[in-house]
């Protein structure tokens, strides 16, 4: 098993070009030094500037349990423009999640969520269910256990959106202790020896701030993800 507390020390660089920079982060690495997880002693910022040996900004924000996509500037122009496009919702994400039982082939979550300080702000995410799986063991008073692989596309970029949101429709992310479900993240570690959590970022299109080519990126699922597809017989 991959710990969540070692990471790569050369991280996959997935697009570069003389403005932007792009990385596929692996789970349990944070962006950048936080107040909130002292524990951490590796960022992907330090990391990726030592690397290539220039400055780089985050233009937007993974969670430290969430693989994938991150993307950053090496100008503040492009850096702002870039946090532009996020904030007005002119960049598609879209990211893969392992939900806990078998969820709708498709559904719209249009539920508002509050920020720390109590604040409510609009929140939209869609998704479609991609595959299903139903495992020959028991799982509390259940026979099986029924899980489901689905693409989430979350319009608004609000903190914790998709936890928040899978958890909301009783539907949560395997792998998340914040907003998931304890009973199932302790069935993963116990069978699977498995406490990644299963979100990834796995797609971005936007529009480059400085040639206005069209940007699609895809990064590939983190090592626990794809063991968890053979898991799942996906």
């Amino acid at each position: 098993m991959a710990s969540e507390g070692l990471t790569l020390r050369m991280l996959e660089i997935v697009y570069q070009d003389d403005h932007i920079i792009a990385i596929n982060k692996p789970h349990g690495l944070l962006v950048h030094r936080s107040s909130i997880a002292n524990d951490a002693k590796e960022f992907a910022l330090q990391l990726l500037r030592d690397q290539i040996g220039k400055h780089v900004s985050p233009v937007h924000r993974l969670d430290r349990k969430t693989g994938g996509l991150l993307l950053f500037a090496f100008e503040k122009d492009v850096e702002i423009a870039l946090q532009r496009q996020f904030q007005n919702g002119q960049v598609l994400k879209k990211y893969l999640a392992v939900l806990r039982g078998h969820s709708p082939d498709q559904q719209d979550i249009d539920y508002p969520l509050a920020k720390e300080n109590g604040t409510i702000q609009e929140a939209f995410t869609s998704f479609v269910t991609l595959k299903r799986t139903e495992l020959n063991i028991p799982f509390g008073k259940h026979e099986t256990s029924r899980y489901s692989l689905v693409e989430a596309t979350p319009t608004t970029g609000r903190m914790h959106q998709l936890r928040k949101h899978f958890a909301h429709i009783f539907y949560p992310i395997i792998g998340d202790r914040k907003h998931g479900c304890n009973k199932q993240n302790k069935f993963f570690k116990e069978q699977w020896d498995m406490t990644t959590m299963l979100l990834h970022a796995s797609e971005l299109k936007f529009k480059h701030p400085v040639t206005g080519d069209h940007i699609e990126l895809t990064a590939n699922m983190g090592d626990e993800f794809r063991r968890m597809f053979q898991v799942m017989s996906w």
